[in-house]
């Protein structure tokens, strides 16, 4: 009997492609046998990934973000499942925040996502069957700084729960994964110009780590494949626990450490 999370013969568009998630999610999906476009703002960023094509476009641009994925539609037809990945932060809080900021951040984080999926929303509800995986973060659930990316991020929960509703009865998903820190090459210069950072990062997560970019892209094969084709409009943490509770309260306050 085939295996539910197999995705052999299926399609899959992933956005980020380049990026240190991004290139966890190529291998995880081509591992369970689909073929995978990778898309991302520059080609060299896609060099070395195990791909089926790509699309590049600056995500930041919704009009030419559009452009692209509507030109790819008509060349190349739909993809069985979509993983819109690709994002961007400044770590600001608010005292940091501006105008300038703030359309920025939602440009990429939010309206780039919505342009860049809506067209294959359109496409999946006509053909009659789609699976969408938003990549959306903590900072979705609870306030961890970063309010413009936050915001963003929680557009993309209602936007996903929309497409759930809506086009459901189409035979189209839609599903939201909320990372924690994820231990990428970007903590890398971080890390690098403070080696004691992780000191202050990791007692919040109860399990004591960080979560690698293999456990977001198991999570989104999941939510790709046939074993989760009764789940659609769901929000999975994968946060090594942070929004489970208050570790660092617990430990600081009730056991005294």
């Amino acid at each position: 009997m085939t295996s539910p999370f197999r995705l052999d013969g299926k399609t899959v568009l992933i956005s980020g492609a380049g990026g240190g998630i991004g290139q966890s999610l190529v291998e995880v999906f081509r591992k369970a046998g689909a073929s995978v476009i990778g898309a991302d703002r520059d080609a060299r960023m896609l060099d070395g990934l195990d791909l089926a094509g790509q699309i590049l476009f600056e995500q930041a641009d919704a009009k030419a973000t559009r452009a692209a994925i509507v030109r790819y539609l008509a060349e190349h037809g739909t993809p069985d499942a979509v993983v819109s990945n690709a994002g961007f932060t400044r770590a600001e809080h608010l005292g940091q925040l501006d105008d300038d900021i703030w359309a920025s951040e939602l440009a990429i984080n939010l309206n780039g996502a919505y342009a860049m999926t809506d067209p294959i929303v359109s496409a999946m509800a006509e053909r009659g069957s789609g699976s969408l995986v938003f990549i959306s973060s903590v900072n979705a659930l609870a306030h961890f700084g970063n309010p413009a990316y936050s915001a963003a991020k929680a557009g993309l929960i209602a936007y996903a729960k929309a497409i759930a509703v809506e086009r459901g009865g189409q035979g189209v998903r839609a599903n939201v994964i909320c990372p924690g820190s994820v231990r990428t090459p970007a903590w890398d210069h971080r890390l690098a110009a403070d080696p004691t950072l992780l000191d202050n990062v990791l007692p919040h997560y109860p399990l004591g780590r960080m979560v690698l970019p293999l456990e977001v892209a198991n999570a989104a094969l999941f939510y790709s494949s046939d074993a989760a084709s009764g789940i659609t409009g769901t929000v999975l943490p994968v946060d090594a626990g942070l929004t489970a509770g208050n570790l660092r309260f617990v430990d600081e306050v009730l056991r005294g450490k």
